[in-house]
């Protein structure tokens, strides 16, 4: 997940960069597109990918987290045994 946000933070920074010099490029599709477009989409675009990457690492930290827990040994807890009251003697 990490790996794809990296990969995305790229293609963010590289449709910024070549859309604020020629906005017709990343927008082939558009008639009259312009930078503010570029500035929208590429914002969108940062905001997914460093949820993405918060996302990773969370998700790297808890299966960390999880590995650990699982490896650790747990010391044997003693279970108190209920023992028998001791009997009255008998009344004379």
């Amino acid at each position: 997940m990490i790996t794809g946000a990296i990969n995305l933070g790229i293609w963010t920074i590289l449709f910024f960069v070549i859309g604020m010099y020629r906005p017709r490029w990343p927008l082939f599709f558009m008639k009259e597109p312009s930078r503010f477009i570029i500035v929208l989409v590429a914002t969108v675009l940062f905001m997914v990918t460093a949820t993405l990457y918060g996302e990773g690492l969370r998700r790297e930290k808890l299966e960390k987290a999880v590995k650990e827990k699982a490896t650790q040994t747990i010391a044997p807890v003693p279970v108190p045994v209920p023992v028998p009251a001791p009997e009255k003697p008998a009344a004379k």
